[in-house]
Order: C-alpha cells, then structure tokens, then sequence
C-alpha cells in the first residue's frame, strides 16, 4: 500500500467496512527488513524535520484520529522518535474545560497549530466535535453539517497561510480493539491505561464508524487530505504513516537556507 492508496479524495464517500484493518502488505512478509525500512524512514524523517526547522518557510500540522487503544500516542513514539523537540509539539485534546466551553469551539484548537519551521501533532482534535457531541446527542445533524463546514474553512485558512495538513484515522478492527482492551486490563503494566469508560466507548462502536465515515467523507479536501491507516499491524502502521510524511515534507521542495555574507572569509581561532 503506498501513501495515495490511503488518501481518501475529496467528494468520497467513505465505507469503513471496505477497508482492511489489518491490511499488512508493506511489510513484505519480512518484519525484521520492515523495522530496518522503519528505522530508516526515522532517520530520513529527523533530516526532513530539521530543513523545515532551518528553513522556517512551511508548517506541517498533523491530526491523529481513532478509536480507542489503535495507537495515536504509539504512533507518535515510534514514527517521530529521532526528530528534534525543539521542532516538534504535541497537543492532546482533552474534555474541555468551563473556559473553553464559553468559547467557540475551534477557538482552544487554534491556538496550538503550527508557526513557521514546526511540526504540531494533534492527538485528538477539532474532530472530537463532530464524533463524541454526535454519537451522544449532543448536537443535532443540522449542527454536525454546519461543523463540518466550518471545520473546512478553518483548515483552509491554515493552509492559505502556509500549513500542509495532513489527518489520519488510524483504523483497526472490533475484535483487535478487544484483544488490546484485555491486554490493558490483565497486564499490570497496562492496567493504569484501562478506563471503564472504554467500555461505554466501545458499546457505541457502530455509530462511531457512522460518525468517522460521515466526518472524513465531509471533510476530506485536497488542502487537508484524510488518509485511512489499517492499524491492526502496529509496524505496518507506522510505516505508513511514516510514508505519508516523508512524501508530503519532501513534496516541499525546501532547501537550506544560504550562507551568511562572508562566511568564507571568516577565521575561527
């Protein structure tokens, strides 16, 4: 699978249940060459990380979406491990606050996007608002469609002013998301992660596919592309996540900056 296979084009209609979560075929059949093609792919990602940061002509915003335990903080360890944290920023958006709340709802996101030479994850996001206010009734469906409208004209203005933005939904299966849900409650290593809320999460699985099905096919534009990642396999996960970057930073053309005036006269003693 190479990285437009994942790209979901704009006008798409999205069918979850067309795509394999457990979709390996990157690897090869070969796991150990797959962690050396990984670990490249690092390497090339810390370059390409640190000539954005030199640069400082591009942002780079990259939002991570899943159900829970398809492994966004995961992603985020393995795929950005080498790159620079002078360049890089997580955000992760919880529950909002009262404060929040008595803001418009894109006011708490906007302040964490990218400037100039950064990359900015989002673990969770802005789309938060349109999947858990839907699936629990909090908003109606007229409400939905005017989010999803307005959540497009806020990433255009973000692209318009310099941001690539680039959105995956990391998709794994209900019977994976079982087996990691057991794994957290049985391992002592993991149980700090289990939360009974999972489960409540997990009651509502078909209308949270109905609800990321309706949001990417809404929202998935040629300015800020979704890309759907089978997550089963976490090692072919990251690899394809790691394929989209590479391509999108160096579909950039950015180059060094220039040497200072003079520099080749200067005498170090």
């Amino acid at each position: 699978m190479k990285p437009a296979d994942t790209r979901i084009p704009p006008r798409t209609r999205l069918d979850l249940a067309q795509w394999d979560a457990g979709e390996k075929a990157i690897l090869n059949g070969d796991k150990d060459a797959a962690r050396a093609r990984l670990d490249a792919a690092r390497a090339k990602l810390e370059t390409l990380q640190e000539l954005l940061y030199a640069e400082s002509r591009h942002k780079l915003l990259v939002v991570l979406q899943a159900m829970d335990t398809a492994g966004k903080d995961s992603t985020i360890r393995h795929v950005f491990q080498g790159v620079d944290p002078l360049g890089v920023r997580v955000t992760a958006f919880k529950a909002p606050t009262a404060h929040e709340l008595a803001k418009d709802y894109l006011w708490r996101v906007h302040q964490h996007v990218p400037g100039w030479g950064e990359i900015v994850i989002f673990n969770r996001s802005h789309y938060e608002d349109v999947l858990i206010t839907r699936v629990n009734g909090w908003i109606d469906a007229a409400e939905c469609k005017r989010r999803y409208r307005q959540i497009k004209d806020f990433e255009r203005m973000l692209a318009e002013t310099g941001t690539t933005i680039r959105k995956f939904y990391l998709h794994i299966s209900k019977d994976e998301q079982k087996k990691r849900l057991e794994a957290r409650r049985d391992d002592p290593r993991k149980q700090w992660k289990f939360q009974p809320g999972d489960l409540a999460v997990r009651a509502q699985w078909d209308d949270y596919m109905a609800a990321y099905e309706d949001a990417i096919s809404a929202t998935s534009t040629d300015y800020a592309p979704w890309h759907v990642i089978p997550a089963n396999n976490k090692l072919a996960r990251n690899l394809m996540v790691s394929a989209v970057l590479i391509e999108t930073l160096e579909g950039l053309g950015m180059r060094y900056p220039a040497a200072s005036a003079g520099l080749a006269d200067v005498v170090i003693e």
